[in-house]
């Protein structure tokens, strides 16, 4: 059992039958009443974001998960398939559990997150920050900065679409944030 003084971000929980990830959460005391926990949680099967305010104080379920490095391989009809880094063992994941995997590609080190109790896979992580190189991207006109955002759309190696600012190039390497799925800074 955990407390909401317990709660940090990736937390998985058990809620209403289900499991849930605490993506983001605060701590509010107002001044006047109890302090309570203003929440988002993401059901780990559906996807779904649900917002949710706990009690402060009050007693949740912690689920027990283990992080395991796996190496993703392919995809196809099947799904996308992923070898475990330590035994070598090959499995199958559907789409609705792999984060972002318009952002994966082929040999890239994902973090695949299992419920210790029942053996099964709940969710693939990718790392935080990785590296794409741009293979496409419409040149930047100089004083074209008249718009408040001045971003342009770039193409990365793995054939997703993101925004860059105006001074990235084709073929340069950029650091992008999977979470946010945006861009960072120019790798070097």
């Amino acid at each position: 059992m955990a407390t909401t003084s317990d709660f940090r971000n990736g937390m998985c929980i058990e809620h209403n039958g289900q499991l849930w990830t605490i993506t983001e959460f605060q701590h509010v005391k107002p001044g006047k009443g109890p302090a309570f926990v203003r929440t988002k949680l993401k059901n780990v099967s559906t996807g779904k974001v649900l917002e949710n305010t706990f009690t402060a104080g009050v007693k949740v379920n912690e689920a027990r998960v283990e992080h395991r490095p796996h190496q993703f391989l392919y995809k196809d009809d099947m799904g996308y398939h992923f070898m475990n880094s330590e035994n070598f063992e090959q499995m199958n994941i559907p789409e609705n559990l792999v984060e972002s995997p318009e952002l994966m590609r082929e040999g890239q080190e994902v973090d695949l997150v299992y419920h210790v109790d029942s053996e099964t896979p709940l969710m693939v992580n990718l790392p935080q920050f990785i590296i794409y190189e741009v293979t496409y991207t419409e040149p930047g006109v100089k004083g074209d900065t008249s718009s408040t955002s001045s971003l342009k759309p770039a193409t990365i190696d793995t054939g997703s679409e993101i925004m860059v600012p105006l001074f990235i190039e084709q073929g340069e390497k950029i650091k992008v944030d999977t979470k946010e799925k945006s861009y960072v800074e120019r790798a070097k």
